[in-house]
């Protein structure tokens, strides 16, 4: 599969480590840096997305999603595990949560742009009738792109090209994911509802710690084969 991500925000926080270990399935081990293990929250906008050999798939070709990750290895081997998706297409979200074991949800959700700064807002039901929503303003606030450099936080957060999934059975799947680097620009947010990472039961400060946007990224993801 190829997907282009568009208009992407990393916004990254450290959460305590007893908060996420529910999460995290059997064969994995929880990453940290410097002692505490970090989760990151992306709104973004797919455009476009296509499998391998066909034409693109009118009603799965754009719509917008927003993850939440963290950090872990199986084997020595980094990657991202997800906690939680958000997307605005049904299909999408009925075929990755059974093709690909990832905990795809639907929302409701919007993005328009503001002069130079992107207005995104995700806002989802949750099973016990609460809501969870993401409510921000970013923009990106330097023109200058960079390249996370090895041994950095931005890098250890960024670079990453693995991800681990469960089925439901506690059985571990990895996908191989390939880019160029991420083409990365000083970034601020302003938000103004996030209860997406309390809906989870994570706890963290207001303000993420590090932040970062991307305009424009192209991805290939092989099939998850099982870990």
């Amino acid at each position: 599969m190829k997907q282009v991500w568009k208009d992407l925000l990393f916004a990254h926080w450290p959460v305590n480590e007893a908060e996420l270990l529910s999460y995290i399935p059997p064969g994995l081990e929880l990453q940290k840096w410097e002692g505490k293990p970090w989760i990151s929250v992306s709104p973004f906008l797919i455009h476009p997305l296509r499998l391998r050999g066909i034409p693109p798939i009118p009603w799965v070709n754009r719509f917008l999603e927003l993850n939440i990750r963290t950090y872990v290895e199986r084997n020595g081997k980094p990657g991202v595990f997800f906690l939680n998706l958000d997307a605005s297409n049904r299909v999408a979200v009925t075929a990755a949560r059974a093709f690909a074991h990832l905990p795809y949800r639907y929302a409701d959700m919007k993005i328009h742009s503001e002069k130079d700064a992107i207005r995104y807002i995700s806002k989802r039901s949750n099973s016990n009738g609460e809501t969870a929503v993401f409510n921000g303003i970013y923009k990106p606030v330097s023109s200058s792109i960079f390249h996370a450099q090895p041994g950095t936080l931005v890098h250890w957060l960024t670079e990453r090209y693995c991800l681990y999934a469960a089925d439901p059975e506690g059985r571990l799947y990895s996908g191989e994911i390939h880019h160029l680097p991420w083409p990365l620009q000083e970034a601020e947010l302003r938000i103004n509802i996030n209860t997406s990472t309390k809906s989870l039961g994570l706890v963290h400060d207001e303000e993420p710690s590090l932040l970062s946007f991307t305009k424009r990224l192209d991805v290939l993801f092989w099939p998850l084969e099982k870990a």
